[in-house]
């Protein structure tokens, strides 16, 4: 879509009511809703939003050791610019137009934008003449609950949408078959299409799998993709959470990462017929520099506290530093089924992760080991069970340790930057320092509704 193009969708609109948005670190969407006038003049002049949106954690608490935004800085605006080709309406809210901005062209504070940074990732991938292309996969809970009813139960006793361990149900589906339904066409109609939804396992979880596409829309597609499940839940008088484990003693929510690169002509360049596994050395070197990369970015992946819960042996999630065929115990999975579709799933993120930054650390972590010509010589794949072999790095078991550990290294601040580093992990300090667990329910409180 063109600006002129835009502007005429825009001026032609029946309503004057536009919802505009961007993504803070935690990658939760903040926006409002602006008049076509305002809409149409910031496509010139680009649009006000206060920098407190850079400046307070997930619960709108200002940091105490903010540097981009603090009250040191009286909070004034920061200026964010339209990307015009992110243009929808949304089905379940009267057809409302919706756009997405970012602060790419705001020098105070675009080192601090989850979506500027990936656009910078990307536009390394494109000069060393990769097109890269992305799909998340998410799991979440959904409840016969309200945002008031959980604060009623203070966050216990809540009630799943339905009940059992039913994963790839065709029986559940049908309970709530309204819901279920609604969330297939709307996300569709909402330009977020899905190549698969089902049941987990587990009480009233769900898993849907986004349509592949390029990096900057795969990750767009993937921050609405929450909020909108969050709304449509709404609608019936339900709540969906995101939280990477809610429950000890259900399985943990992930935020599974697809990925591939091509060149000009539309080539999987991760695939080659003469290897024995189908991988191109570039896919090797991609892959090794993702576990080389991988111990000192996971706040990146592993963003809350509740994050690192997840991390459980023999619970479906990775726990090592660790690659396979096929493997779903390893933290990097190579599927390598057919030409056109071998391609490398991080398993790492849970569905709690900034898929901005997430996506991010994968491109830019898979570039490094591209550049630096690294070897899986030193990560031999894993055979059968990664819980069982000992010999393998284990994650970080903690966000502070996480946290600790990116702060330390060299890795993080050449992959992403001074500027960028130093902001996010101010912000995972003060993460560290936020939840109480001697108070009941502290991290239900905290993240359930809104991470």
């Amino acid at each position: 879509m063109t600006d002129i193009q835009f502007k005429e969708a825009i001026e032609k609109s029946p309503t004057d009511k536009f919802r505009f948005a961007v993504t803070d670190i935690d990658g939760i969407l903040r926006g409002k809703i602006i008049s076509k006038t305002k809409l149409l003049k910031a496509l010139e002049h680009n649009i006000g939003f206060c920098n407190v949106i850079f400046g307070w954690d997930c619960n709108d608490v200002c940091y105490d050791n903010g540097s981009v935004s603090g009250w040191h800085t009286g909070y004034p605006d920061a200026f964010a610019s339209i990307d015009i080709n992110t243009y929808r309406t949304i089905p379940w809210n009267d057809n409302i137009p919706f756009v997405l901005g970012d602060f790419s062209e705001d020098e105070q504070v675009k080192n601090a934008c989850p979506r500027t940074l990936l656009k910078q990732i990307i536009k390394q991938s494109e000069a060393m003449g990769f097109t890269a292309k992305f799909a998340k996969e998410f799991e979440w809970f959904n409840f016969n609950e309200t945002s008031e009813t959980l604060h009623q139960k203070q966050f216990a006793n809540l009630t799943p949408l339905s009940r059992g361990m039913f994963g790839y149900s065709i029986l559940r589906p049908s309970e709530h078959q309204e819901f279920y339904n609604h969330l297939f066409s709307w996300l569709k109609d909402f330009n977020i299409p899905l190549e698969g939804l089902h049941t987990e396992t587990g009480d009233g979880v769900y898993e849907a799998a986004i349509e592949y596409t390029t990096a900057l829309e795969a990750a767009d597609r993937a921050v609405l993709f929450k909020t909108s499940v969050k709304e449509i839940a709404y609608k019936h008088k339900l709540i969906a959470t995101f939280m990477a484990k809610w429950n000890l003693n259900l399985p943990g929510c992930s935020g599974h990462i697809h990925q591939n690169l091509f060149d000009n002509n539309n080539q999987n360049l991760f695939y080659d017929a003469a290897d024995e596994n189908k991988m191109s050395v570039l896919m090797q070197q991609y892959i090794a520099g993702q576990l080389y990369c991988l111990p000192y970015i996971m706040p990146m992946y592993a963003p809350t506290t509740n994050s690192y819960k997840r991390y459980v042996e023999g619970a479906w999630s990775a726990t090592t530093v660790s690659w396979g065929i096929e493997n779903r115990t390893t933290a990097l999975r190579v599927i390598n089924n057919a030409a056109d579709s071998v391609r490398l799933e991080t398993r790492v993120p849970g569905s709690d992760a900034n898929p901005y930054l997430s996506i991010a650390a994968s491109l830019a972590s898979g570039l490094y080991g591209i550049k630096n010509n690294l070897s899986l010589k030193d990560y031999p794949a894993v055979q059968g069970s990664a819980y069982d072999d000992k010999h393998l790095k284990t994650l970080p078991k903690t966000l502070a340790e996480a946290t600790g550990m990116m702060k330390e290294s060299t890795i993080a601040r050449e992959l992403f930057g001074e500027a960028f580093v130093d902001h996010f992990i101010k912000t995972r300090e003060w993460e560290c320092r936020q939840v109480d667990e001697t108070i009941p329910n502290a991290e239900l409180k905290r993240y359930f509704e809104i991470i």
